[in-house]
């Protein structure tokens, strides 16, 4: 393969997961839960961890998105903004740091509530038949902000 070539797989992948990881938002703010899983390998891992422990960790498309339904569920509104990304290649695997802050509109004891927090998503990323997917994914919960709407 020539250098140009290299060059340009390099960036197509790059820009292939980072569609990913915007993707995974994006239907995570309609509540498609069904297709947010497709985006994740079969034997997928998905943790979520706050305050430097693990709270929970969920296996399988299954799992984890019955856990997202659950979770989203609790919302009436659910809005992600993605930042910065770094990711680096190696063949058919991948791995990548990329920051979010995620707004969660609710009711709490009959009160809109606002919940903002700052994520760190540590991901592992696999090509198969083609096409990136998240094969583990470690979300860092680095702080939360709840005010109420009125």
């Amino acid at each position: 393969m020539k250098d140009s070539d290299k060059r340009l797989q390099i960036i197509e992948d790059k820009m292939a997961i980072k569609n990913l990881v915007d993707t995974f938002s994006v239907l995570a703010d309609v509540k498609d839960v069904k297709s947010q899983v497709l985006l994740f390998t079969p034997n997928a891992i998905v943790q979520s961890e706050s305050g430097g422990k693990v709270t929970s960790e969920f296996k399988g498309r299954d799992e984890i998105g019955s856990a997202f339904s659950n979770f989203l569920n609790l919302f009436e509104i659910v809005y992600h903004i993605n930042g910065q990304q770094t990711v680096i290649l190696d063949g058919d695997k991948a791995s990548g740091i990329s920051y979010c802050t995620v707004t969660l509109i609710g009711n709490e004891n009959g009160k809109k509530m606002k919940t903002t927090m700052g994520v760190i998503y540590h991901d592992e990323y696999t090509r198969e038949k083609g096409s990136w997917l998240i094969s583990k994914r470690q979300s860092n919960f680095t702080w939360t902000e709840k005010t109420e709407l009125k």
